[in-house]
């Protein structure tokens, strides 16, 4: 796993509560907002809003134009499914025989690969008019992508469900945007992958990265190696099959699936099995823990390469993806160094260090890669000067070293930024751009820059809890990696956001419906009200603080506070929101003031009651302190509001008294963080100053 090295930016704790103001008819949107009635995510290339509205009624039917195959009838009859689910009407599955009368007509030129490619036509048009909607792609893929936005696009009144008229054009910024799931130090049995792929489709990703081996498991069978899978895997695998049943269910949407075997270090799990490969002597053991481990291959004895000659053969044809992702990171060579064959072999050869070692190793994989028709991937730490130009660089860094690699003429992926293991909010996420608006590089250097993939690694999840640390952000990614570049309005995005985030629940993701499970199995009590407003006001600990706040192991349950808590607090967004409303416009003062009083008030009458509640939960035994600090936070806060509704202004030791509490319940616990005291610092540091009109 990569420790993305890129500075920590402060909480963003900002949301919009205005409306935005209705687009014009005619207007092309591709920057900033869409229209309020519109929730698109991500934002197509060019919107058009047009006159009209096409109902959706019981007569709804699809017909097809053109080339039409299983694949596509097969993704038309998902989006009736889920648009019948949306509406509570009953929607014919069949396929309309009349163009004519159809209410949608799907219209393909042809076919798309039989194996998803990176250049794959992804683009579609879409008009809608009180008459029909119309659906134009090149390739089913497209036409997959299209189906996505028509079902963004339902609206509902009084007058039923409906379509506005509005003319789409489409097409993707970059060919590469992906999810990596990590697998390996913690199994995700099929139905997890199948639901977020399912995610993945509706906001247009269409690169599963399958992150399979690791120190703490190798999650593949492997029929000529099986000491792979039987004894480092603790029994969780897939099947052979099962990889084939997910690249199939991935092809059915569009979406390619790439695996990734991380070698020569990362390689624990190989060397349970196979430990003569290893750069030092076994046994070796699974890892339990976290974080970066010595084990790594030998590179310098010919059965290495034999042995992965025979397996790398064997995932090459299990795989039908272009692309094979090596791993390569965080190698830190410290076997290599204690070992006297290897030092002998590096003198030998005139390596002159670990870096170049590790090229060697490259090298020779990337030989093995090609003899069974695989292009090569793999972290930064494979670039070096010998690398061939048809590999392709995964960066880690930021935009910085992946425009470095494009300027040295290869391909490559912007991860950085995107790791959403680090817990950071969606606007951060939103952010990061593969090629910035600032790039210095030249158009055709920046071809070079294929797109981004979401990081989800594997520490810190679950089965039961995956989903809510992937979406709703991965969305806001997604969109980045869709969406024209001007495309950066945050409040906006999440605006979106919220929407996309409820319909993503009807695929069978679990971002929500498990956040009162884990609350009711932790406070042993149906009652959770209390707990829900301590855990809305959380968030978990940002980047890898969590591995020194609260140690625990792969095999250590992941059911605490911590794992129920969401990355971006929506309730402390609009605290702050208001907050900076009141304080920064008088006439808002009085509409603002009321509600963060309510805010307040409820947060220091939970905190006050989860005392009770704890005494009977013990497993909520280390959330006391951050009930007491959240009780404690909103007195402060209500004090603060009675010092700016009565005008009597606060002294500067009540200011700097205040100010040093917020500061002790700030300080994580249980490796968690109370969120919302940004916001009552500036309420403290108000009161001290001119008092807002009343």
């Amino acid at each position: 796993m990569k420790i993305a090295n890129y500075a920590q930016l402060a909480l963003l704790l900002t949301y919009s509560l205005s409306v935005v103001s209705t687009v014009p008819a005619q207007r092309s949107i591709t920057a900033r907002v869409l229209p309020n009635e519109l929730n698109l995510m991500p934002v197509p290339a060019s919107v058009q809003p047009q006159p009209g509205r096409l109902a959706i009624t019981n007569a709804f039917t699809v017909a097809t134009k053109g080339y039409a195959d299983d694949r596509l009838r097969a993704n038309i009859n998902r989006m009736t499914r889920r648009l019948a689910g949306r509406t509570v009407l009953t929607l014919p599955l069949e396929l309309a025989v009349d163009e004519n009368t159809a209410t949608l007509v799907v219209q393909c030129t042809g076919a798309a690969n039989p194996v998803p490619s990176l250049n794959e036509d992804e683009s579609y048009s879409l008009e809608i008019t009180d008459k029909q909607a119309r659906l134009n792609a090149p390739t089913v893929v497209g036409a997959i992508r299209g189906l996505e936005t028509f079902l963004q696009l339902l609206s509902a009144d009084r007058d039923g469900y409906y379509l506005s008229g509005v003319r789409i054009n489409d097409r993707p910024r970059f060919p590469w945007r992906g999810l990596l799931i990590d697998v390996a130090r913690h199994f995700q049995p099929l139905d997890v992958l199948k639901r977020n792929l399912d995610g993945m489709a509706a906001v247009k990703l269409n690169v599963f990265h399958w992150h399979l081996s690791e120190d703490q498991g190798f999650r593949v069978e492997s029929k000529k190696f099986p000491k792979l899978h039987t004894m480092g895997s603790d029994g969780l695998y897939y099947t052979q099959d099962q990889v084939r049943e997910i690249i199939a269910y991935a092809a059915d949407r569009g979406i390619r699936v790439m695996p990734e075997f991380d070698i020569p270090g990362h390689s624990t799990s190989w060397l349970v099995g196979y430990p003569e490969l290893g750069s030092a002597p076994g046994p070796y053991k699974i890892e339990r823990g976290a974080g970066i481990f010595e084990p790594v291959l030998d590179p310098t004895r010919d059965q290495t390469y034999k042995f992965l000659d025979g397996f790398l053969g064997e995932m090459a044809a299990l795989f039908p993806d272009a692309y094979l992702h090596i791993g390569g990171d965080e190698n830190e060579g410290k076997q290599w160094d204690r070992n006297p064959q290897i030092q002998a072999f590096m003198k030998e050869k005139g390596i002159k260090d670990n870096h170049a070692l590790q090229a060697y190793f490259n090298q020779r994989i990337l030989k093995i890669l090609q003899k069974y028709g695989k292009k090569m991937i793999g972290w930064e730490e494979i670039l070096h000067g010998d690398l061939p130009k048809d590999a392709v660089i995964h960066s880690w860094r930021g935009p910085g070293s992946l425009a470095e690699a494009a300027r040295k003429g290869y391909n490559g992926i912007l991860s950085a930024g995107y790791y959403i293991d680090l817990i950071f909010p969606a606007s951060q996420h939103y952010r990061a751009d593969p090629l910035p608006a600032d790039t210095t590089l030249t158009p055709d250097e920046a071809k070079h820059v294929l797109g981004g993939e979401a990081t989800m690694w594997s520490e810190w999840v679950s089965p039961d809890t995956i989903d809510s640390r992937i979406w709703p952000r991965t969305a806001a990614i997604a969109e980045r990696l869709w969406s024209p570049r001007t495309v950066t309005d945050v409040d906006d995005m999440y605006r979106r956001l919220a929407v996309i985030s409820r319909q993503l629940e009807e695929l069978g993701l679990t971002h929500e419906k498990n956040y009162p499970v884990l609350l009711r199995r932790l406070s042993n009590s149906e009652n959770i009200g209390p707990l829900a407003t301590l855990a809305s006001v959380l968030e978990p600990v940002k980047e890898y603080r969590r591995y020194q706040v609260r140690p625990q192991t792969m095999i250590s349950p992941l059911t605490g506070l911590v794992d129920a808590a969401r990355p971006d607090s929506e309730a402390a967004r609009q605290f702050a929101s208001m907050v900076e409303g009141m304080l920064g416009d008088v006439p808002r003062y009085r509409l603002y003031r009321s509600e963060i009083r309510d805010s307040l008030a409820g947060w220091r009458d939970a905190g006050t009651a989860l005392d009770l509640m704890i005494d009977r939960a013990p497993g909520l035994e280390e959330a006391r302190p951050l009930a007491r600090n959240l009780a404690d936070v909103a007195a402060t806060g209500l004090e603060a509001m009675d010092h700016l509704t009565t005008g009597d202004v606060a002294t500067i030791m009540w200011r700097d008294a205040q100010l040093a509490k917020l500061d002790e319940a700030a300080k994580p616990k249980a490796a968690l963080e109370l969120v919302i005291i940004p916001a009552v610092r500036k309420l403290v540091i108000a009161a001290a100053e001119v008092s807002p009109a009343k």
